[in-house]
């Protein structure tokens, strides 16, 4: 039985289930009710009505106290971290709901015996009181304990649970954050082979100018989420795709080989072109020959595994991550933990190969 409040309502805590609560509360007054029944029997008394009436009134009247208060016991989740005042709290109301429980019993008792006919015989008053004050403070103290463990348990839970959600969402935050700073660093990029056109052909520095805002306009619509189905990823990467071509035309061929079941895995926004970008900026750039670059996808289970590889970048001594590989790593870790990975490795013939491996989200 909760106490009684005079504070604002302050639901920081899920509430208690009342049909479980409910089922509790009716198995334990059945059992008190078996227990006096055989008592009685156990006696050689088969007058069954008395103690039918004794705890049925008890019963009666507890369920009555406990069912008004019930809704207020959200009040004092406030204090539940403060198990000293949580408790007071409940205390407080123990005596006036003690005589309030002794004197309702009572008052049934001997109404039921006096419409039958019979008078109820029991010890002098304040016997009854003390006894009986005593037995329901027992009770109480018992009931307000089980009570602090049950609304403990739910407040830990709840802790949890919000710490998981705010975890979530500043990680969420975080990697939008991370997908975002990848638009000015790829505008930056495209906006320098651009100017490098300019002046030498200005009809192809507009050609790539326009190609160049019809791709921003698709990438700023995919990164306002953090994840894509790599079907939108690679549409969004053969845009970059023809900015380049345009620029080096006949010096770069590039060929995506998708895989069946590929195409519908989530993956991050932007998670290819960091590395489509790398081969262009430190294979074909640098090359006066022809470069070939390959992007594959391949789905195996619930993994996907990616590759962007060229046949014309220098595998250096001591290979560094630059400012979109880095960015690309942290929001594999922050999204996947240790279930992805990003590495760079010698291709077989010469040039580089950035893989990458993944959960298939569909």
């Amino acid at each position: 039985m909760a106490a009684i409040g005079t504070d604002e309502p302050h639901a920081t805590l899920p509430r208690l289930p009342l049909a479980g609560f409910g089922l509790a509360w009716g198995a334990f007054w059945l059992l008190l009710l078996m227990l006096a029944v055989q008592d009685h029997l156990r006696q050689g008394r088969t007058d069954l009505w008395k103690p039918l009436l004794w705890e049925g009134s008890s019963f009666a009247v507890a369920s009555l106290l406990l069912g008004s208060q019930w809704r207020r016991l959200h009040r004092f989740d406030r204090l539940i971290t403060q198990p000293w005042r949580w408790f007071a709290a409940h205390l407080a109301w123990l005596p006036p709901a003690a005589l309030g429980f002794v004197v309702a019993v009572y008052a049934i008792r001997h109404g039921v015996h006096a419409l039958l006919g019979e008078p109820y015989r029991h010890e002098p008053w304040p016997v009854v009181l003390r006894y009986e004050t005593l037995k329901f403070a027992l009770f109480y103290v018992l009931f307000v304990a089980i009570l602090f463990g049950v609304r403990s348990h739910v407040a830990l839970a709840d802790a949890r649970l919000r710490a998981e959600r705010s975890r979530a969402l500043s990680q969420q935050a975080q990697l939008l954050q991370l997908t975002r700073q990848l638009e000015p660093h790829f505008l930056f990029n495209a906006l320098n082979t651009i100017a490098e056109t300019v002046h030498t052909d200005p009809l192809l520095a507009d050609t790539l100018l326009v190609r160049l805002a019809a791709l921003l306009r698709a990438a700023t619509e995919l990164t306002r989420e953090s994840e894509v189905s790599l079907a939108e990823e690679l549409q969004l990467l053969e845009g970059y795709i023809a900015i380049m071509r345009e620029r080096f035309g006949d010096r770069v061929t590039v060929r995506l080989e998708v895989g069946p079941g590929a195409a519908d895995c989530r993956v991050p926004t932007l998670l290819l072109q960091p590395l489509v970008e790398n081969a262009f900026r430190h294979a074909v750039e640098p090359r006066p020959g022809r470069t070939a670059i390959v992007v594959k996808a391949r789905r195996e289970g619930a993994r996907l595994e990616l590759a962007v590889e060229d046949d014309g970048g220098a595998w250096p001594a001591a290979p560094v991550f630059g400012v979109g590989l880095t960015n690309l790593q942290q929001r594999l870790a922050m999204r996947y933990g240790g279930d992805a990975s990003l590495r760079l490795e010698a291709r077989a013939g010469g040039g580089v190969c950035a893989w990458i491996e993944l959960p298939c989200g569909c």
